[in-house]
């Protein structure tokens, strides 16, 4: 849609534009969304049953929301996501640093400037993307910077202390007819909090002692981690009871969404590029990226099982962000194995996995009583994550026949020096490896490549090792697999 022609108040009260609350046209556009079936949130899943219909239910009710919830749970990205459910473009008085109603200004400028010039007072159009304003609370943040303050600069050129006109609008006011954020709500210091009481029940601001009522229209939406395990600090409770809806959000319910999600957010693509680069699936080198889908299931079984380990504090929570840096890091890992070999296409192997003690350090809070343990702790929860995905894909009853194979002397090397071929070849010499090698890759497109089958092999027999039913004799980077 263009910017709607109208340049004047009188042209614009021609056009027929009525003026709605913010509150009202949330509302509207929200029902239309519901009624034709169309996703409140373009790109946040798992939440459809959840959380979107508390989300639904605010909008409808006209509410300010809280969102509550543990770090990576997509809260921002709600927020962010409800400014498309403004308009696209929205009338203000021309100059006026509060985007006055060109039918209603609050503000001292724009009372003038409607008053001396009529229906000829100059009128501008602002996109839905800026009347979205968010701040990030912390301890150094001030009433100034939320609701305004005395510009020293304008007292300098001349105007009285008692003219509102002295005064420098915060980031509250700024945001008039718009939604206004606030990540991490209980970061805000307690008398700062105060701040925001008249925002939210009387709907307006008061600016230090001046006799100055601004009623500003301003949905105030704000995220926070639960209260149990924060200790930086809490939210007033006259403030939490001025939020009409609290809702919390979770982690994905099933595998199935986080893998999605990880689909969604990581970038496997070319490495060294940045997001919004042109990206054809190959890194500056030449080396074609292809993850097995059983891999990214491993990355995905490895967050779920920190997320329940008695050695991870749950206090804090395990983030999808770590599903999707893991993710990252073990592609990285396969990209970078193939630049070393020469190899033209890279796959993800489960030697790679050895790589994601780095994507995972700060993203799990061991608790363990002593040190050093870090590093068996985190090897554990992979070993669970590719077991727990071996037993799924690959049935009990095609595991003897590979057993029985490497009880005739077989001794399988693997590395990040073995070639993809090598491991076809493995194929041809040990027919028994086929049968469970293409059950992993029953879903997989590219299950033909060599660097998908060497995956594939790999992690059926780290399977079995982990099943103990084969040997595995690791030195640095090599490791050996024979018969118990």
């Amino acid at each position: 849609m263009s910017v709607p022609s109208s340049t004047t108040l009188g042209e614009l009260r021609a056009s027929g534009w009525t003026s709605v609350t913010v509150r009202a046209e949330l509302r509207r556009n929200a029902v239309e969304r519901i009624r034709s079936g169309r996703p409140l949130f373009d790109d946040v899943l798992g939440y459809h049953n959840t959380v979107v219909p508390q989300v639904e239910n605010a909008l409808l009710a006209g509410h300010d929301m809280i969102m509550l919830g543990e770090r990576g749970q997509a809260k921002t990205r709600m927020i962010r996501g409800l400014v498309g459910l403004l308009d696209e473009w929205l009338p203000i008085i021309a100059t006026s640093e509060i985007n006055d109603d060109p039918y209603a200004p609050v503000s001292a400028h724009a009372r003038a400037l409607v008053a001396e010039h009529g229906d000829d007072t100059p009128i501008a159009w602002i996109h839905r993307d800026d009347r979205y304003g968010e701040k990030l609370a912390t301890p150094d943040t001030s009433i100034a910077d939320l609701i305004g303050e005395v510009d020293p600069i304008k007292v300098a050129e001349g105007r009285y202390l008692s003219d509102e006109l002295t005064l420098h609008y915060g980031l509250v006011p700024r945001t008039n007819r718009g939604i206004f954020a606030i990540n991490e709500l209980p970061d805000l210091a307690e008398r700062i909090q105060v701040g925001l009481l008249n925002v939210l029940e009387e709907r307006d601001v008061q600016i230090r002692g001046y006799k100055v009522r601004l009623p500003l229209d301003v949905v105030l939406v704000a995220s926070a981690n639960p209260e149990d395990y924060t200790n930086r600090g809490r939210i007033i409770t006259p403030l939490k009871d001025r939020f009409g809806a609290q809702i919390r959000t979770h982690y994905p319910l099933d595998a199935g969404t986080e893998i999605a999600i990880v689909e969604q957010e990581a970038y496997v693509g070319s490495v060294g590029a940045g997001p919004g680069d042109e990206d054809d699936g190959r890194d500056p080198t030449g080396v074609a990226v292809t993850v097995p889908s059983f891999m990214t299931r491993i990355v995905v079984a490895l967050t779920r099982a920190a997320r329940s380990s008695s050695h991870v504090s749950q206090r804090s929570g395990v983030s999808v962000r770590l599903s999707i840096s893991n993710t990252e890091t073990m592609v990285a890992n396969a990209v970078r194995r193939s630049l070393r070999t020469g190899a033209d296409h890279a796959a993800p192997r489960v030697t790679d996995l050895e790589a994601l003690a780095s994507s995972t350090a700060g993203k799990v809070e061991i608790e363990t009583l002593e040190e050093g343990r870090e590093a068996e702790i985190l090897e554990r929860l992979v070993d669970s994550a590719v077991l727990s995905v071996f037993k799924d894909t690959v049935p009990p009853d095609l595991h003897r026949a590979v057993v029985d194979a490497f009880e005739e002397d077989l001794v399988v090397d693997v590395g990040d020096d073995v070639a993809d071929a090598d491991y076809a070849g493995l194929l041809a010499t040990v027919p028994a490896l086929t049968a469970p090698v293409q059950a992993l890759l029953a879903d997989d497109e590219a299950a033909e490549s060599p660097a998908v089958v060497a995956s594939a092999v790999e992690l059926v027999l780290e399977g079995l090792h982990l099943s103990k039913r084969l040997n595995k004799d690791a030195q640095g980077p090599r490791a050996q697999y024979r018969a118990r």
